[in-house]
C-alpha cells in the first residue's frame, strides 16, 4: 500500500484559506468525507479535536498533521491541504502552519496502513519534500511530488539495512504519542537523522497504534550507554532500571532531537530508578520526567482547564442580568442593580452559583491531578474552604470562653475583632496542592496495610482523614493568615484615605483589585469602596452637597475600583488577540467572553490565567489596574453605583476620561503579558 492509496485528487485542496486552526481543521474534515470513508463526521471531528487538547499536531516548519483513530471512520484515508497565506496552529516552534495533512484511522486490529502514514509522517520531515509540496500549483503536481519521494525512500531504507554503524557509541530510545499516527514515527526519524548526523548508532522503538515495534532487546538497552523515552503515552519502564534515561514529551522527540542524542550518548541523565508497587508501564520515575515547575504547571492547569467553562458560564451570565437591569431602565438601582428584575435576577443568582464553584473545582481537580480519584473530594473541600471562609461556627456564644478557644475566636473564625477568613482562588490553588499531597501521604502510610483491609482506604481512610488535615490547616492556618492581612488592608485603605491623598488611594485600591481577582484583597478593596459610598450618603442626608470634595473623594474612590477591576479581563483579552503565540487555543477562544465580562466588571475572568501562571499574569494585571486607578483619580472621574461596568457609566463623572483610564491599564496589562510570559511552544 502507498500514501496515493490513501490520498486522491479529490481530498486534496491547493491555495486553501482559513482564519483560525478550527477552521482550517473543518475544512480537511470536509475533504476527507468527499472519500466516503467516514460513517461518523460527528464522532470523527471530535477526536480531531480531543487530540489537539493532548498536545498540537503542529509540528513545526509550517506543517500540521491533526488525527484521529476512531470507530467513525470505516477505511483509513488521507486528506492534504497547502495555506499560502498560513493559519495559526500552536505549532512547536509557533510558525504558522502553511501545510496540512489529516489522518483518519479505523479503530480495527488491521494497521496496514499504519505503515503508510509513519511513512508520510517522516517523509514530511525532509524540508525539501514539504517545500515542495507547499509550492505545488496542482492536485497532480501534488500527487506526484509525493510517489517520487515515496519511491526514494524506499530505496534509501533498502541501503539502510544492508549497512552498519561502525560507531562505539550506542543508544536506544523509545518513542510513542496517544494515538501513535505521526509523532511517534517522526519522534523516531528525527532521532535517527541526528544520531547520524553526529555518528552516533540509535534503535528505536516505536509504540504506535500497530503496537511496539522494532522492540529493545535487554542485551540492546545493557549496551546502551543511555536511554531516550520521547513518548506522551505509557511505555514499560523497569526493564531500564540503573540505566541513565532521559524522559520527555514526544515533540521533543521531533524539535531537540540533537540535544537528547547526545546526552544519551554521554550518558549524563539521571539512573532510572524502579519503585515498588508500581504497575508495568506507568510513569513511576516523575520527578526525573519533567522539572518541579513543570509538573506544578501541570497540576495547575488540571484545575483550571475544569475551572473555566463555570467562569465563563457564570460571568457571563451576571453580565446580561446587569445589561437587562440597564435595558429595562434601573441603571442606578444601586446595590440592586443586577436583580432589579425578575429575570436579571434569576441570571444573576444561577451565574452567581456557577461562579462560586470555581474556587472548589480548581482544588478540587488540582489535588486530582496529583493524587488520582481519591483526591478529588479532599480538594473540593479545601476549596469551598477557601471560597467560604471560616464562617461555620461564627454563632457560638464565645462571651465567656479563654485560653485557646479565645484564640480560635479572634484569629480563626468569625467573630468581633476578627478578620474575613475568605482566602479565594489563592488558597484555593494551595488547598488543590495540599489535598493532593495529604492523600499521597495517606496512600503512602496505609500501603503496608492488610489486602482484607484495601478496600477501606479509598471510601474511608481517605475522605475522612484528609478532609480533617485540610480541613484544619485550611481554618487554622492558611485562611486566618489571609485574614490578619486582609483586616491590615482595610486599616492601610483608611488612613491613606484621611491623608487626603486621593491619587494615591486610586493607585492602591485599582492595584488590590488586580492581585486576587475576587479574592480577600480584591473583596477589601471593593468592601472599602461600597463603604465609601456609604459614607456619601451620609454625608449629602446630613446636608452636603455632591460637589463637597468629601463627597467626591468617595465617588472617585469607588470608579478607580471599578475601573481596576475591569482591567485585568480586557487586558487578557488583548495579549490573546495581539501575542497569540503566549496563549494556547483554548485560552485563546476566551478573548470574547473576558471582554464581555469586562464590560461588566467581573474580575475572575482573569482568574484562568492567574491561577495557570501567577508569576507572570498577576504583576501584569496589577500593574495595569494600578495605572488604571491612578489616571482615573487623577482625572477625578466618580462613580456613584457600586457594581455594573459599562452599563453603569450614565452615573460615571467624566465618563469620557474614565475610558482611557481603562483603555489605558489595559494596554499596559497587554503590554507586560506581551513581554513577560513565554510562548507556548517554549514552555
Amino acid at each position: 500500500m502507498k500514501v496515493r492509496d490513501l490520498l486522491s485528487k479529490d481530498s486534496i485542496e491547493i491555495g486553501a484559506m482559513a482564519s483560525n486552526k478550527k477552521e482550517a481543521i473543518e475544512q480537511a474534515v470536509a475533504l476527507m468525507m468527499k472519500r466516503g470513508n467516514i460513517t461518523d463526521s460527528q464522532q470523527y471531528i471530535q477526536g480531531v479535536y480531543a487530540r489537539e487538547e493532548e498536545g498540537t499536531t503542529g509540528i513545526g516548519e509550517g506543517i500540521a498533521i491533526p488525527h484521529c483513530k476512531c470507530d467513525g471512520v470505516a477505511a483509513p484515508g488521507l486528506a492534504a491541504m497547502t495555506i499560502p497565506e498560513g493559519v495559526e496552529f500552536e505549532s512547536l516552534d509557533g510558525a504558522p502552519v502553511k501545510l496540512l495533512f489529516l489522518i483518519a484511522a479505523p479503530n480495527t486490529e488491521d494497521n496496514v496502513h499504519l505503515d503508510v502514514l509513519s511513512r508520510l509522517s517522516v517523509l514530511l520531515m525532509d524540508p525539501d519534500f514539504s517545500d515542495a509540496l507547499k509550492a505545488a500549483k496542482t492536485s497532480d503536481e501534488f500527487l506526484s511530488i509525493i510517489d517520487e519521494a515515496e519511491s526514494q525512500k524506499e530505496n534509501e531504507e533498502g541501503q539502510r539495512s544492508t549497512e552498519k554503524s561502525g560507531s562505539d557509541v550506542y543508544v536506544v530510545a523509545v518513542t510513542g504519542c496517544p494515538t501513535g499516527i505521526a509523532h511517534t514515527y517522526m519522534a523516531a526519524e528525527a532521532l535517527e537523522k541526528a544520531a547520524t548526523s553526529l555518528g552516533i548508532e540509535i534503535k528505536v522503538e516505536t509504540r504506535g497504534s500497530g503496537g511496539a515495534k522494532n522492540v529493545l532487546s535487554d542485551e540492546e538497552i545493557s549496551r546502551a550507554s543511555g536511554v531516550i523515552v520521547a513518548s506522551d503515552t505509557k511505555v514499560p519502564m523497569e526493564r531500564f532500571a540503573d540505566k541513565p534515561v532521559r524522559e520527555c514529551h514526544v515533540a521533543d522527540g521531533i524539535s531537540k532531537a540533537e540535544e537528547l542524542v547526545k546526552e544519551a550518548a554521554a550518558g549524563t541523565a539521571k539512573p532510572y530508578i524502579v519503585k515498588e508497587n508500581v504497575k508495568e508501564g506507568q510513569k513511576d520515575n516523575a520527578s526525573q520526567n519533567d522539572s518541579i515547575g513543570h509538573q506544578i504547571y501541570t497540576h495547575l492547569m488540571s484545575g483550571v482547564s475544569h475551572m473555566l467553562p463555570f467562569v465563563i458560564g457564570g460571568g457571563i451570565l451576571v453580565a446580561l442580568a446587569f445589561l437587562l437591569d440597564t435595558l429595562m431602565g434601573y441603571g442606578d438601582a444601586g446595590s440592586a442593580f443586577g436583580t432589579a428584575t425578575p429575570i436579571s435576577a434569576f441570571l444573576k443568582y444561577i451565574g452567581g452559583l456557577a461562579m462560586g464553584l470555581m474556587v472548589p473545582v480548581l482544588a478540587g481537580y488540582i489535588a486530582y491531578s496529583i493524587a488520582d480519584r481519591p483526591g478529588l473530594a479532599v480538594g473540593f473541600l479545601g476549596g469551598l474552604l477557601a471560597s467560604n471562609g471560616n464562617a461555620a461556627i461564627a454563632d457560638y456564644d464565645w462571651s465567656n470562653v479563654g485560653g485557646f478557644a479565645k484564640f480560635v475566636q479572634d484569629f480563626a473564625f468569625v467573630g468581633d475583632g476578627s478578620g474575613n477568613t475568605v482566602s479565594g482562588f489563592l488558597g484555593g490553588i494551595a488547598a488543590g496542592f495540599l489535598a493532593g499531597f495529604v492523600v499521597l501521604w495517606l496512600k503512602k502510610i496505609t500501603e503496608k496495610m492488610p489486602k482484607s483491609l484495601d478496600g477501606i482506604r479509598p471510601i474511608l481512610i481517605y475522605p475522612v482523614c484528609g478532609t480533617f488535615i485540610v480541613g484544619v490547616v485550611m481554618c487554622f492556618v492558611l485562611n486566618p493568615l489571609i485574614g490578619v492581612v486582609n483586616t491590615g488592608l482595610s486599616i492601610m485603605l483608611t488612613a491613606v484615605a484621611a491623608s487626603g491623598m486621593i491619587w494615591l488611594l486610586g493607585l492602591i485600591l485599582g492595584a488590590m483589585m488586580a492581585i486576587d481577582m475576587g479574592g480577600p484583597i480584591n473583596k477589601a478593596a471593593y468592601v472599602f469602596g461600597t463603604g465609601m459610598l456609604a459614607t456619601a450618603a451620609e454625608l449629602t442626608a446630613a446636608g452636603a452637597s455632591t460637589a463637597d470634595p468629601q463627597v467626591q473623594a468617595c465617588y472617585i474612590s469607588m470608579a478607580a475600583i471599578m475601573a481596576g477591576g475591569m482591567v485585568p479581563p480586557l487586558g487578557i483579552a488583548l495579549a490573546c488577540i495581539f501575542f497569540p503565540n503566549k496563549f494556547t487555543e483554548a485560552e485563546r477562544e476566551t478573548k470574547i467572553s473576558n471582554i464581555v465580562m469586562a464590560c461588566g466588571f467581573i474580575t475572575e475572568g482573569a482568574i484562568p490565567f492567574a491561577a495557570a501562571d501567577p508569576a507572570h499574569v498577576i504583576p501584569s494585571t496589577m500593574v495595569g489596574a494600578g495605572v488604571a486607578g491612578l489616571l482615573s483619580a487623577l482625572f477625578g472621574c466618580t462613580l456613584m453605583a457600586p457594581h455594573g461596568g459599562v452599563f453603569v457609566f450614565a452615573t460615571v463623572g467624566k465618563p469620557f476620561l474614565y475610558i482611557i483610564a481603562w483603555l489605558a491599564g489595559s494596554v499596559v496589562t497587554m503590554i507586560m503579558l506581551g513581554i513577560l510570559k513565554k510562548d507556548v511552544s517554549k514552555r
